[in-house]
């Protein structure tokens, strides 16, 4: 594994705001770094030209200050056992660039508080420059070890059939499923009345892919208020204000998207018989687009590929 030192994390006025931020968690700070640190798995030595090469894909971002802070160091490392989104783009772009040696990049943030820190000092600061559902935080590098490799384990079941619905709970707490107790009720009666007790796999999967990452199981469930049957979901409460006042929707609630009618607009293309530039007039309508999945799952699918704009 290499590591190769970046520029600053942070522009001089994001830093500005940090040390702002962690002096009102402990006044005895003074100052704040932030640079990126790379690390690079490699499968065997590169050469001297390839070092290069390397050295000037990771020089990006802000100048680093020319005073260096000494003080309490915090690196800011993606999660152990996961790939973060910049590893996978720029692994991808060291391929292209025909680094064929280098197997995978990954990215770290090292602040340096200068500052005489209690243990309660740290545990603030640590909550203020990390994101604990992404990412982990070590004081160096000892331990760390961003590209360890695993074997796969074996399948395992679950003793439903055996066990009954306490089986099920018992491997709700050790797989981190995070069920609900209707859940567990719905995936015992299922798997009994198949007469077979389900994998590791089945579970984490019917996990993920029945989360509550956006809420659309609860706002599209029926429910009652005192025991009364509403007429229309949650979801369909919100749609209702669409389906009362349609004037203008052209689309709507379609892949978290929704088009009203606008104006037009001269837009200025190139027409494919003559091949000359000319404005045409065109409608020119309003795209409003919301993203409802907030919530990331514990296994994330593979990066789609993205379609031409």
């Amino acid at each position: 594994m290499l590591k190769i030192l970046g520029t600053s994390a942070l522009s001089e006025h994001r830093l500005n705001q940090l040390l702002n931020q962690l002096k009102q968690k402990e006044n005895s700070i003074t100052a704040v770094s932030a640079r990126f640190v790379h690390f690079v798995e490699i499968e065997k030595a590169l050469t001297t030209e390839e070092t290069a090469m390397l050295e000037r894909l990771l020089s990006y971002g802000y100048a680093t200050p020319s005073i260096e802070v000494q003080g309490q160091h915090f690196l800011v490392v993606p999660r152990p056992g996961t790939i973060s989104p910049w590893s996978s783009k720029a692994t991808e772009i060291a391929e292209r660039c025909g680094l064929t040696s280098v197997l995978r990049l990954e990215r770290a943030i090292e602040y340096v508080v200068a500052g005489k820190l209690s243990d309660k000092a740290k545990q603030s600061i640590e909550h203020l420059i990390h994101d604990r559902m992404t990412q982990s935080i070590f004081e160096n590098e000892e331990g760390l070890d961003l590209f360890v490799h695993h074997d796969p384990k074996p399948l395992l079941t679950v003793s439903i059939i055996e066990q009954g619905r306490e089986a099920l709970v018992v491997a709700n707490t050790e797989l981190g499923l995070a069920l609900s107790a209707d859940e567990i009720d719905y995936l015992t009666t299922s798997f009994t009345g198949l007469g077979r007790n389900p994998t590791d796999v089945e579970l984490m999967m019917f996990a993920q892919a029945n989360s509550e990452h956006c809420r659309h199981k609860i706002f599209n469930a029926s429910w009652s208020i005192d025991g009364e049957e509403q007429a229309k979901s949650l979801f369909g409460m919100i749609r209702n204000t669409a389906d009362k006042n349609p004037e203008g929707i052209l689309s709507a609630y379609s892949d978290n998207a929704s088009v009203a009618e606008g104006s037009t607009a001269d837009v200025f293309i190139r027409n494919p018989q003559t091949g000359e530039y000319a404005y045409v007039e065109e409608d020119a309508h309003l795209l409003m687009k919301v993203e409802t999945h907030n919530h990331p799952t514990a296994i994330s699918p593979p990066e789609p590929v993205a379609a031409p704009e």
